[in-house]
This record gives structure tokens, C-alpha cells and sequence, in this order.
């Protein structure tokens, strides 16, 4: 059976398979408008709700805490 998805950029049917160089880019155009969205920033992976909610004070305190807790560890 072969496995066939769509490219992200343009939709194209592309192969599972080790011949497709780009996938799961139909093509090395695809690939680059691909790379271009990440590098101006058009496309990001949204930040997490619960990060975005905490002040910097609080993320601070996590920070220490897990330090704390790590060089617990590497001095045990």
C-alpha cells in the first residue's frame, strides 16, 4: 500500500517514499514558500494559553524552583 498526504504549500498529492526528495513537499519550490513563512514569521506555533497567562514575576519563581530542584539533583 502506498501512502500518499498533500503538501502543506499547494495541496499536490505527494508519495510516502523515499524517492520523494522534498516530501512532504510536492517540490523544492513548495519546500522554500514553506521556509519563507517560518523565517518571516508568517507562520509560529502559538504559545501555550497557561504561559501567556502568567506574569514574569511567576515564571521567575518556576525558574528558580526548577534550578533548585536540579542542582538537588546534581549534588546528591
Amino acid at each position: 500500500m502506498t501512502t500518499k498526504v498533500n503538501c502543506p504549500t499547494c495541496d499536490a498529492k505527494v508519495t510516502w517514499e523515499p524517492a520523494s526528495e522534498f516530501r512532504p513537499f510536492c517540490s523544492k519550490r513548495c519546500q522554500l514558500i514553506d521556509l519563507g513563512e517560518w523565517a518571516s514569521e508568517s507562520n509560529r506555533i502559538a504559545e501555550s494559553p497557561l504561559v501567556s497567562s502568567m506574569s514574569e514575576s511567576e515564571l521567575d519563581q518556576i525558574e528558580r524552583l526548577l534550578e533548585e530542584r536540579a542542582s538537588g539533583y546534581l549534588n546528591s
